[in-house]
């Protein structure tokens, strides 16, 4: 007789969310995705990719509502891309849930988002176009296409930057180390090291840049005393009072990032159609698409000048330990003579 299959809870399901997300997704879907994913994970076998090509289907029929244009069809467009959109974020749940995530999935996720977003931003706008002839709307579909794939451009650079930093700093730490051992100097082992290998890749902390640093017992060397470095130091100090909001937001596990590319595609493809205010919000949410984004660049800039102090002042303490060491030959010497010791 086969073992019952488990049955997951709301608390498993809980369990998959984001540690922080969109405030749409926090307050709009998650609390609908939820209950939808309980029934399907107990009591069906439907695979996440299942999902993923389900809520594509829903879409495309969105992007047919869109592009007929007349305002019945734009309500069961923006309506059907909601869901679809709910859907697709089910999928990456379930897939967490029951550990069935794979690359490939997650590939084809991320291709059918962009081609929905794409399609659905033709079809509103040359839709449109197409009733009313005004060619405004053309335009506007440029402006679209221009801030959404800008946007992705932009966080894909950065995460770039991000990791170069937080590389750079673990080599110059690791060489810090070595040098410092050679010098006689105790350190202590970070554990925490093999940790932020591991959340480097966690999208919760893709906007997080922080390192550890490395703990010693030499008291000249300031850097090596430091538990943590910090790249936000210069963003927190010039905007304490970001860091109040942010919490009292993250408690709620809604991110900072408040017009992000959910935002921007819930508001266009679900909002405007219904509210009739289509041009309105091509134009003004991507203008605010923009600015989220240089906003972001600019807390990045400071991060960078951040990463250049602490990166000098590890080279710096490298430096001043390599200066007390002796020359590299009479290092060999001496271990070569404690071995022949070893061997008489």
């Amino acid at each position: 007789m086969s073992e019952e299959r488990r049955k997951f809870t709301l608390d498993d399901v809980k369990q998959t969310f984001k540690k922080k997300d969109a405030w749409w997704t926090v307050l709009v879907v998650d609390p609908v995705a939820a209950r939808l994913i309980l029934p399907v994970a107990n009591y069906t076998n439907i695979t996440p990719n299942q999902l993923s090509i389900f809520s594509f289907i829903l879409g495309m029929i969105s992007v047919y509502c869109f592009w007929l244009g007349d305002y019945t069809s734009l309500v069961i467009g923006a309506l059907l891309y909601h869901i679809s959109f709910i859907i697709d974020c089910m999928d990456g749940k379930i897939a967490r849930m029951k550990g069935t995530g794979s690359t490939f999935g997650m590939l084809l996720d991320i291709s059918l988002d962009h081609i929905r977003v794409a399609l659905a931003g033709v079809a509103l706008t040359a839709g449109q176009f197409r009733l009313t002839g005004d060619v405004t709307y053309l335009y506007l579909l440029a402006l679209f296409l221009l801030a959404y794939f800008a946007r992705h451009i932009n966080a894909l650079q950065l995460y770039k930057l991000r990791r170069e930093m937080k590389a750079k700093l673990r080599k110059a730490k690791r060489k810090l180390k070595r040098t410092a051992e050679a010098a006689g100097i105790v350190i202590d082992p970070s554990q925490q090291e093999a940790k932020e290998e591991k959340e480097e890749e966690d999208e919760e902390e893709q906007e997080q840049a922080k390192q550890e640093g490395i703990p010693v017992s030499d008291e000249t060397v300031d850097p090596l005393r430091k538990k943590k470095v910090d790249l936000q130091q210069e963003f927190k100090s010039k905007y304490p009072t970001y860091l109040k909001v942010r919490d009292f937001f993250l408690n709620k596990r809604i991110r900072m990032h408040f017009w992000s590319g959910i935002e921007f595609q819930m508001f266009i493809f679900i909002v405007a159609p219904i509210l009739g205010i289509i041009k309105e919000m091509i134009f003004f949410g991507s203008l605010l698409l923009f600015a989220f984004e240089a906003a972001i660049v600019y807390k990045i800039w400071l991060s960078t000048k951040d990463f250049e102090r602490e990166f000098n002042k590890i080279k710096e303490a490298t430096e001043t330990i390599e200066a007390t060491l002796p020359p590299e030959e009479e290092r060999e010497g001496e271990g070569s003579g404690a071995m022949q010791r070893q061997t008489v």
